[in-house]
């Protein structure tokens, strides 16, 4: 609990605030003035009386505790069990539902009198309108757990008080109720709110539990010994494997916000398929399995299903598959969760066991070749030879006899023994043409009559002999605009162009943060790393002309840099000449930004603008949670914010 301000500073302070309507800069804090002014705005007046309708009815207290049955019913072991831990402390232990009313109280009985002089008592209301500032109704109002020590409350009649809340939230986002420990302002203990969150948690989680009886639940934790604590994450899943609840550990781990339940599938998070999960539980009820995130995180995981709804959720996720990424096959591993990135796998899976070209455009390091291994790797022709040519990188004096063969001594400097070609040598796999637009057109000739008659006739003659592959070609080029300017053949093109995907640029992904996860696991298998986020806001606004390549060599230098017993990456561990560059893109941007602060570039540019700024604000936060291994005071720490800010960006 943090040192309150002597009463009377804040007295002063609320005084200043009736009379000027403001308080002195820095005398208190942002949400503790905020409740202030909505308690003014009510009409309320810190030693005036009391609303009429501060209590309900009989019949008003009955509809209340009708409505929030299931909330009372799984809350009163909880609160039992928090009443013996501040049991003899001069305390009350609340439960309020979503407008302020208080259902049910358990209290030391020579406070309970005392509480009740103030209405601490079933059917009062503690909505801010009605008592201004207080840990219940506060709570209410931020949405965040709340603590009001003594004269920070608004009513000078309840500055005996001092009361830790927080908000009950159920498992699709939405406000079911508060818990609160209110006591007397002298026997106040710093671990209060603790407590009051923690108990929160076990209530939040048994009616997640209880309440999804007819769906898929996932309990999952980075470690099997936490599922079944307090600390896990609980995901609540549809028929077809939308995401529909979860509780504020998932949200974290998953790295979603509330307003994403009922909008994502749990492919969009975990690289895992409904049906895989389905089928570790029919053949295994609640045996732990491992599944890992887009960012990498590895987790472990129990699933939970009636077995009397098993035959229905099975045929939803039958009929939903088609449209999900395979389970951990090669591509599934690279995916990180870019869309545009996941569209072309999921296009490319498509074709693998039929006799299509694949042509993957993307500019120069965005990963081409990688991507093809994986769709290799991916498809029926795994176990056969992937070969791969750079038609950019062998001279044209030699890119012939590299592809077709040729048999012993078919010119000057050939092998004695002469050479299959690597066309043969792709029988029964894949062949991937990297740079196909780099190759001359006399070749271009060739490729394509092999393409055409499935049949290769090497240099110096020789008996033609049959060849089946799968083709793979890359270029950072548009073919048909080559073709138009008779650079690349247009039969050829039409040959090889059953399916064309594009990988994005570096610039343009929005899985940075978890790209960034994966390329540190990769170079550096032995210790965890982390960028800081202040250097991870600079990389991730850098442009990457060298895409992936280029990002993943000075990420590698970077680590090279580091002390042994250093696990933060900084700006000092860099390359000078990328810093340099991140230095001048700082000082760029800071120019953009004078300029947007002029009113015609404001009126088209702010939206995109603000788009651009909380999605970077949103990886930061992501990053410093990972950093800080989910120690969101660290978090804080790091980001420059208050723990209560940092907050109300997560629940944002």
């Amino acid at each position: 609990m943090p040192t309150p301000l002597p009463a009377l500073t804040l007295r002063q302070a609320r005084l200043h605030l009736q009379e000027y309507g403001h308080c002195p800069s820095g005398t208190i804090n942002e949400r503790l003035l905020r409740s202030w002014q909505r308690s003014l705005a009510a009409g309320l007046q810190p030693v005036g009386g009391l609303r009429q309708t501060e209590h309900a009815s009989g019949d008003e207290l009955r509809q209340v505790l009708e409505r929030n049955h299931d909330l009372l019913s799984y809350s009163r072991p909880v609160m039992e069990y928090l009443f013996e831990s501040v049991r003899d402390s001069q305390s009350v232990v609340v439960l309020a539902d979503n407008r302020g009313t208080l259902m049910h109280t358990l209290g030391d009985a020579g406070f309970l009198n005392k509480a009740e002089r103030v209405a601490l008592a079933s059917g009062a209301s503690w909505h801010e309108d009605h008592r201004g500032t207080n840990a219940i109704g506060t709570a209410l109002a931020e949405t965040s757990e709340v603590e009001i020590h003594g004269a920070e409350h608004f009513l000078e009649r309840n500055g005996f008080l001092t009361c830790a809340a927080a908000p009950i939230m159920a498992a699709d986002g939405s406000l079911m109720g508060i818990l609160d420990i209110s006591g007397d302002r002298h026997s106040g203990h710093p671990h209060t709110l603790n407590l009051v969150s923690m108990a929160v948690r076990m209530i939040e989680n048994r009616l997640i539990v209880a309440g999804s009886k007819r769906h898929i639940r996932l309990h999952f934790h980075a470690h099997p010994e936490g599922i079944a604590t307090i600390a896990e994450g609980i995901v609540v899943l549809s028929e077809d494997g939308w995401i529909v609840g979860a509780n504020r550990v998932a949200l974290s781990l998953l790295h979603l916000g509330a307003h994403q339940l009922g909008a994502v599938q749990i492919t969009s998070v975990l690289n895992v398929r409904l049906e895989h999960l389905l089928h570790q539980h029919s053949g295994h009820a609640l045996q732990t399995i491992t599944v890992h995130s887009h960012d990498g995180t590895r987790l472990a995981m129990q699933v939970h299903l009636d077995h009397s709804v098993l035959p229905a959720v099975t045929s939803a996720s039958s009929a939903a598959v088609s449209s999900q990424p395979a389970a951990e096959d090669a591509l599934s591993l690279l995916d990180s969760g870019d869309p545009r990135w996941r569209s072309a796998a999921e296009k490319t899976r498509r074709i693998l066991d039929k006799p299509i070209p694949l042509i993957v455009q993307g500019e120069s390091g965005v990963g081409k070749e990688f991507f093809a291994k994986a769709a290799h790797d991916s498809g029926p022709r795994r176990n056969g030879p992937f070969v791969a040519i750079n038609c950019a990188a062998i001279p044209e004096n030699l890119i012939e006899a590299e592809l077709f063969g040729y048999q012993p001594g078919a010119f000057t400097g050939a092998r004695r023994e002469g050479s299959l070609g690597r066309l043969r040598e792709a029988n029964g796999g894949t062949l991937f043409l990297d740079e196909i637009g780099d190759m001359p057109l006399p070749m271009q000739s060739r490729l394509l009559r092999v393409l055409q008659e499935r049949s290769v006739t090497p240099l110096g003659g020789g008996k033609t002999v049959a060849v089946d592959f799968a083709l793979i070609c890359a270029t950072h080029c548009k073919l048909r605009e080559q073709a138009e300017q008779g650079k690349f053949r247009y039969d050829l093109y039409y040959r090889i162009n059953g399916l064309t995907v594009q990988l994005p640029a570096l610039r343009e992904r929005s899985d940075f943060l978890a790209l960034t996860t994966q390329i540190l696991r990769k170079l550096s298998p032995q210790r965890e790393l982390h960028l800081t986020p202040g250097l991870f806001a600079q990389l991730a606004a850098h442009p990457w002309p060298g895409n992936l390549r280029q990002y993943s060599s000075v990420l590698r230098t970077a680590i090279a840099m580091l002390n042994p017993e250093q696990t933060g990456i900084e700006m000092a561990h860099l390359s000078d000449d990328i810093i340099e560059e991140l230095l001048q893109l700082s000082t760029s941007n800071e120019l953009v930004n004078k300029l947007k602060n002029t009113p015609a570039h404001q009126a088209t540019a702010a939206l995109a603008g603000t788009q651009n700024l909380e999605q970077l604000s949103r990886q930061a936060i992501e990053l410093a949670l990972s950093s800080s291994r989910g120690n969101i005071s660290q978090a804080a720490r790091s980001l420059g914010i208050s723990r209560q800010t940092l907050y109300r960006k997560i629940n944002h």
